[in-house]
């Protein structure tokens, strides 16, 4: 009896590690398109500055 023929487009092992795989390069890239952790710290400290003069502007 032979097996019926597989979906070309049915998951296996070696598709869904290709995936992962694929994800996780899109993820690093994303990642270091958008500067990496370095600038979210460098936002945030920016953020900080800011709101803290808008309140001294405003206590005046």
């Amino acid at each position: 009896m032979e097996e019926p023929k597989q979906s070309p487009f049915a998951l296996n092992k070696g598709r869904v590690l290709i995936l992962a795989l694929g994800a996780l390069i899109v993820v690093i890239a994303l990642s270091t398109w958008f500067g990496g952790i370095n600038a979210y710290q460098s936002l945030r400290e920016a953020n900080a500055e800011a709101t803290t003069a808008t309140q001294e502007q405003t206590a005046q």
